[in-house]
């Protein structure tokens, strides 16, 4: 049966659309501050590696100045700019950059999907409570405190443009769990087929 109240809220859906079509502020500094670590991956790269990645020319050469640059608040001012050249490149660019370097660092696509599947669990995490309440059903053995802490930290440091210690810090506990799940479930495995074992003998 149609809902009598659709459409009576004094509003257009189409206004709606528009609103949740924008990405939000938070979005785009994440993004921006995404694409800066990228920049600074490059960086930190050789000049010859720097050279084979796939990029347009001009940002390549911000880069390549870069690595020249000895002096600390001429760097950090270079590094800056880099970041500001890699914001101009399109998402397909962006792609094969970080292919390319996730290809020498030997990380294999499913690597890659966990991290990912981690930075989205984390960036839950601060938006909505309702993930942590998930997140100590899963692992009762955490310490609510200390993460309650971090993830007001890793907030405070968003809101103030801190540099992501907390942030940071949550990632690396979620690892953790996640190495740790993984190796009871394998534990879990071999004690099946022992038992599998025993019951044939």
């Amino acid at each position: 049966m149609p809902n009598p109240n659709r459409g009576s809220c004094g509003f257009q859906s189409s206004e709606f659309e528009q609103e949740y079509d924008r990405p939000s502020k938070s979005q785009l500094k994440r993004e921006m501050t995404a694409l800066q670590k990228l920049g600074e991956e490059l960086i930190a790269e050789s000049r010859d590696r720097v050279k084979r990645v796939p990029m347009p020319e001009d940002v390549r050469d911000a880069i390549l100045e870069c690595q020249q640059i000895k002096d600390h608040e001429g760097r950090r001012r270079q590094t800056q700019y880099v970041g500001k050249k890699m914001r101009t490149l399109e998402p397909h660019e962006i792609a094969e950059i970080q292919k390319t370097l996730d290809s020498w660092r030997g990380l294999s696509k499913a690597d890659t999907a966990a991290m990912h599947a981690l930075e989205r669990h984390r960036d839950r995490l601060l938006k909505d409570d309702g993930a942590l309440t998930e997140l100590l059903a899963k692992h009762p053995e955490l310490d609510v405190q200390q993460v309650r802490t971090m993830i007001r930290n890793a907030r405070k440091e968003q809101a103030e443009n801190k540099p992501p210690k907390a942030y940071r810090e949550i990632f690396q506990l979620l690892k953790e769990l996640q190495k740790s799940s993984a190796q009871e479930s394998d534990d879990g495995v071999d004690q099946d087929d022992e038992d599998q074992h025993d019951e044939h003998n």
